[in-house]
């Protein structure tokens, strides 16, 4: 899918008004220059949920909640990216730009109205089938259960939906219909129960279909179509977002019946591969709705097999502030059987103890060799080393190599003398971290002033010229930040927060608009101008010290002279 200009969404952003598209939903109250109500995102008593109309930004400073009027509508109406700015673009009487459509063809409009003709006769003929409706009855579902997720029939006739649609192509594209040689239609789905899949917008997008006795397949998919791909959705994942505002956890088990049976035992967190193995789109797919995945497997040596697999894929996906479990069911039950036999509280208690992916990851490379011996835990070591490496940086990776460093009796990344180390030079005022991998963190001087300008872009355009900082990360950061206010005075905190989306710097932005509120009679034009000042005067000190330095072991040139006695006028 082609990506969105970013010059749109820049006026897309100019166009909504994060105040009045917040307070549609959540009633904001005036507190000084900012509007506050209690969190839409957490319960609480006492509101401490932000609105800025000056920044076009909002935060929770007791959930952390924040972003941008794109984010919101994320978060609060659970929408993907695209379909919240298709939904801004829709109240701002916009349209997307064309050259953001798909970069394959484009979906036809009339592959959706197939789909939903198709879903129209699956349920009416639902009701008309004694046949389905003790299928149903036999497997302990009710009518209430049943109509929530769109359970139908599809009639056993060759061309019903084939007829309904008139369009063959169509049908075809839809998943709909099989063409035959001779180039006549036939319907795909015949005489089984039908299941909807539906994407995040709960449009339907594809079918499952359930055969009655022992036909083969005993579960019949949609093939892969413009509008379905079964790599990268979930049945039932719209169905769980709907029942709860604030998804717990969800829990990924293997068919639809098995959703929909935890469903009518009011467990509404279950969602289903459409299968395929659990992948890692899926497991970013569910991220966005929840902090928790619980994967649920057999409990036989296949079902373990599968997990490690799925762990295996899990793994890039990791996150701090993810939590991945894994559930092994007993020998012989799947979730549907189970939650009827031993009720829902019992099975909720199984999935709230199920074993941690880090658990489950170690005692899997543990059993693998003999920890008895050094060439043991050295050969753990190099197991681990590949799924370490999978993991991003941070609290969750650290631990696990903690972890690792505790079961071989020996820190792993001190695997060889280090190499004797050069006099350091002299430090300079405020050492930066240089981490690629990580966000800068921003010293207290260049906060200052990254804060003071986020509330008054426009004082980036006044100064006379653009200062060259030093090249500590966080002080790229800040002259990036002044670039773009400068080249664009009247850009938003909001707009610049959206064009560093998905872009490392994006939560060292989102670390500075979610500091503490700024106080009465603060002075954004003062305070820009004297921490720019101080950062300016503490790398004119720094490169002293370097040149000082440098000067002891050879001679500066002409222009390192040059800049040391520029650097002593400043």
């Amino acid at each position: 899918m082609a990506r969105i200009p970013q010059n749109f969404i820049d006026d897309l952003l100019a166009r909504t008004d994060i105040v009045q598209l917040i307070d549609g939903r959540v009633s904001l109250k005036r507190q000084g220059s900012e509007y506050a109500a209690c969190c839409p995102f957490h319960d609480e008593k006492s509101p401490s949920f932000t609105v800025s109309p000056t920044k076009q930004f909002y935060h929770c400073f007791g959930c952390g909640a924040h972003g941008t009027a794109i984010s919101f509508l994320m978060e609060y109406d659970r929408l993907e990216f695209r379909d919240a700015v298709e939904e801004l673009a829709r109240m701002a009487g916009v349209e997307i730009p064309q050259d953001a459509a798909d970069s394959g063809p484009r979906i036809d409009p009339k592959i959706w109205e197939a789909l939903n003709t198709a879903q129209g006769i699956f349920a009416h003929s639902l009701r008309g089938s004694d046949k389905a409706i003790d299928y149903l009855k036999s497997r302990g579902l009710d009518g209430r259960t049943a109509k929530r997720f769109g359970i139908g029939y599809a009639p056993a006739a060759w061309q019903t939906v084939v007829d309904a649609i008139a369009d063959t192509r169509i049908a075809v594209q839809a998943g709909l219909a099989i063409r035959k040689d001779d180039g006549r239609a036939y319907d795909r789905f015949r005489d089984r129960v039908t299941f909807p899949i539906r994407d995040l917008r709960g449009r339907v997008i594809g079918f499952g279909g359930r055969a009655f006795g022992d036909e083969k397949p005993k579960y019949l998919n949609s093939p892969e179509t413009p509008v379905f791909h079964k790599g990268t959705q979930l049945y039932g994942l719209y169905e769980a977002r709907q029942a709860s505002k604030e998804l717990p956890h969800l829990l990924v088990v293997e068919g639809y019946m098995d959703v929909v049976a935890l469903s009518q035992f009011g467990i509404h967190c279950a969602v289903a591969t459409l299968g395929t193995a659990t992948t890692t789109d899926h497991i970013n797919l569910m991220f966005r709705s929840t902090s928790r995945i619980v994967l649920c497997f057999d409990g036989d040596r296949a079902g373990r097999e599968a997990g490690w697999r799925a762990v295996e894929r899990a793994l890039p996906a990791m996150r701090d502030g993810r939590e991945i479990r894994l559930l092994f069911l007993p020998d012989g039950e799947d979730p549907d059987t189970l939650v009827r036999k031993e009720g829902a509280d019992a099975f909720n208690a199984r999935v709230a103890g199920a074993e941690p992916l880090s658990s489950f990851l170690l005692n899997r490379l543990t059993e693998q060799v003999d920890l008895s011996s050094v060439d043991g835990r050295a050969r753990l070591v190099a197991l681990a080393k590949p799924h370490l490496e999978a993991l991003a940086p941070g609290a969750f990776r650290k631990g696990l190599e903690q972890q690792v460093s505790e079961i071989v009796g020996f820190d792993i990344h001190d695997m060889t003398s280090a190499p004797p180390m050069r006099p350091p030079l002299p430090p300079p005022p405020e050492p930066q971290s240089v981490d690629e991998h990580e966000p800068p963190t921003l010293s207290p001087k260049v906060r200052r002033a990254a804060r003071a300008l986020l509330e008054q872009p426009g004082l980036a355009a006044e100064l006379p010229s653009i200062p060259r900082l030093a090249d500590a990360p966080d002080q790229q950061f800040l002259e990036q930040l002044i670039h773009a206010f400068a080249a664009k005075p009247s850009l938003t905190a909001a707009q610049y927060l959206e064009r560093l989306r998905g872009e490392p710097d994006e939560a060292t932005l989102e670390d500075v608009l979610n500091g503490d509120a700024v106080p009465a009679g603060f002075d954004p034009k003062a305070d820009f101008q004297e921490a720019l000042g101080l950062i300016t005067q503490d790398n004119a000190r720094r490169r002293i010290q370097e040149l000082s330095a440098l000067s002891g072991t050879r001679e500066l040139t002409q222009a390192e002279r040059d800049e040391l006695r520029a650097a002593y006028q400043r």
